[in-house]
């Protein structure tokens, strides 16, 4: 729990900092500013997808280990779960990019 508070005030700092830095890009450049908000929103959208992906996993991981422990010949099954939850963060990166290169 505590690190879930820390994610979300780091998020808020983050945030905060990111708000005032597109301020000042406003009074300069626009292009700058759709730079900014690019890059803002291609973190986002990778650091999100990460960040559930990386609970997922962890809750996967905990089950699969246990069902490991009862049955070893289900270890096929569990690999392909925790596969499916790493594909999230794969999605992550794939949606990263594709606001990059726009």
């Amino acid at each position: 729990m505590k690190t879930i508070v820390l994610l979300l005030m780091a998020a808020a700092v983050i945030s905060i900092s990111g708000s005032t830095s597109i301020a000042y890009a406003a009074e300069g450049d626009a292009a700058a500013s759709s730079d900014s908000l690019k890059i803002l929103g291609a973190g986002l959208a990778f650091g999100l997808a990460a960040f559930g992906a990386g609970i997922g996993l962890g809750q996967v991981g905990a089950a699969g280990l246990a069902v490991i422990s009862e049955n070893p010949a289900l270890q096929s099954k569990v690999f392909i779960f925790v596969g499916m939850v790493e594909s999230i963060a794969i999605y992550g990166i794939v949606m990263m990019f594709i606001i990059l290169g726009q």
